[in-house]
Parts: C-alpha cells; structure tokens; sequence
C-alpha cells in the first residue's frame, strides 16, 4: 500500500515525506474499506483523490478522502490497481512450524526461543539450499522433532550427530565428548549443523530434495546412488519406516526413504495433542534447567 501511494503521489507531483507514507496508507486503506493495508491483492482497485491527497501530504492533519469513481467521470481521482504493485506474501512452511509448536509443547524447545529457531533453521536452508519442511521432516525421524538430549549411546542431538573418525560428531567440533552435544539447545545444536552440513557439502549437491538432505545425515556416501529404486547401502538397522514396506528385511531405496519419512511426520505430527498451560511450563522449566546444569 505504502508503494502504491507513492507512485500515485509522484505521478501527481506530490511530495510524500518519509514520516508521512504509513499514514497515508494507512487513510486510504480506511477509505477504500480495507481492514490491513499489508493485505491487498491483484486485481484489487484502490482510488486515490488527488485533491485529498495532497492536502493530507502537506498537512499531515487532514483525513484523505477517496471517492470510488472511474477516472472519466472524475479527472481528479486516480484509481490504481495492485496489479501495478504486487504483494509478496511471506512463504508458509507448515509441517516446520507445526513441528516447533510440537517441540515446544514436549519442552524439547523452551516458548521464547522458538521464533530464533525457527528463523536459523530458515538461514540454514537458504545457505544449503534444502526445504525448511524438509528439515522438519528428518528432524522427527531422527529425533522425534529436534528432541536436543535424544540419544541411542552412539549418536545424539536433533540430527544424531554419531560417534567416531569422520562422523557426525567429529564433523562438529565433539569428537572427544560427543555426549556434550546434548547439553546444548537446539538452538546451539543448528550451529553444530551448519558445520555439519558444510563439512559433507550438502549445498554441493543442491537444491538438495528431501532425500538427499536425509542421506546426508544418515550416510553421506549413499548419495551417489541417484535411481529411485536401486537398494542403497545402508549399514546396520534403521527405523522400520525407511524399508520398502517398513519391513527391515528388504531393501532401502531412495523412494522408500522418502515415502518413511513423510508418512513419519504425517503420524508424528497428526497425534499432537495441546497440552494444559501448567503441563507446558512444567516442561519447559525441566529443560531450562537441565541446558543450567
């Protein structure tokens, strides 16, 4: 709204000063019967009195009137349409933030830290070219949605930074006490992945799909191995929902890795259930205090 108003006052060679532009679009989205200025769409007409408009540019006091008529019946009115101006609405990554709320509701994150983490989580993806959701999706595969103290004795953290030479661990800076990574926050623990994600140059292999950010985590190597329904190379046992009929049994693909990990958010993310205030806090002053000690 702000650059239409703009325009329009250029075209008519009105002066809008700086301090003056929110309140000008602020009067002529009450004018034209419009609730939130930063909403508007295209194909939306929006008319603006020049006469009005140049008083409230220069008074700053004076309510702008706008008139709804054509510009051939009244020469004075300008009517602009938003097509001339599009807004960019602000992308919606729903499974990530449906996946902070469920963090915040098990005390995996405390409330006032979720919007920074949700906003690093948004960095990372731009720098290692991955989807937010995605990321979302992994992290409640591997840690049942960024649980920073999960652990099974090898590999720890949001995305299960494992023991050993060349390991995930290793990767970050923890290869002397791996187990530390769980005294840090998922906060922290985003800048251990970054590191990570540097280190087996995940935004090499970008725009990296949901596969292959997971392969990344799980066997960098595997990445190679591109055909959908060739058996990759796996060692050990992994989580039933990664097999081609979550049977352990057969083999993994990528295709099935990626069937597992979207049926396994979808599950996850389905049976979340808002907890009583009281629950909450309970929760989130438990981790507060263990991140403490």
């Amino acid at each position: 709204m702000i650059g239409l108003v703009k325009e329009q006052a250029a075209a008519q060679g009105i002066v809008v000063k700086p301090g003056q532009e929110m309140r000008l679009a602020q009067q002529v989205a009450h004018e034209n019967r419009i609730q939130n200025p930063n909403w508007i769409f295209p194909g939306q007409k929006i008319s603006f009195n020049a006469q009005a408009l140049q008083t409230q540019a220069a008074t700053a006091s004076v309510a702008l009137r706008v008139e709804a008529k054509s510009t051939a019946t009244a020469p004075t009115t300008a009517v602009a349409s938003v097509m001339q101006a599009p807004v960019i609405a602000k992308p919606s990554h729903p499974v990530l933030e449906k996946t902070l709320e469920r963090a915040v509701t098990k005390g995996f994150i405390p409330a006032l830290e979720k919007n920074a983490v949700y906003d690093k989580i948004l960095e990372l993806a731009s720098t290692h070219k991955f989807k937010p959701d995605d990321f979302a999706r992994m992290t409640l595969m591997e840690s049942d949605g960024m649980n920073p103290r999960a652990s099974n004795q090898r590999c720890h953290g949001i995305i299960q930074f494992c023991d050993g030479p060349a390991r995930g661990a290793a990767s970050a800076g923890y290869a002397a006490n791996p187990r530390a990574i769980l005294d840090l926050s998922v906060h922290k623990q985003l800048g251990l992945v970054d590191k990570y994600f540097e280190d087996v140059g995940l935004k090499n292999k970008g725009p990296a799909g949901l596969e292959d950010l997971y392969l990344s985590v799980l066997n960098p190597a595997s990445r190679s191995e591109t055909q959908p329904t060739a058996a990759l190379k796996i060692p050990g046992i992994q989580s039933s929902y990664l097999y081609e009929g979550r049977d352990t049994g057969a083999q993994m693909t990528r295709q099935s890795i990626r069937q597992g990990l979207l049926k396994n958010a979808t599950e996850r993310l389905g049976q979340m259930l808002a907890p009583s205030p009281r629950l909450q806090a309970m929760r989130a002053s438990k981790y507060s205090d263990t991140i403490q000690n």
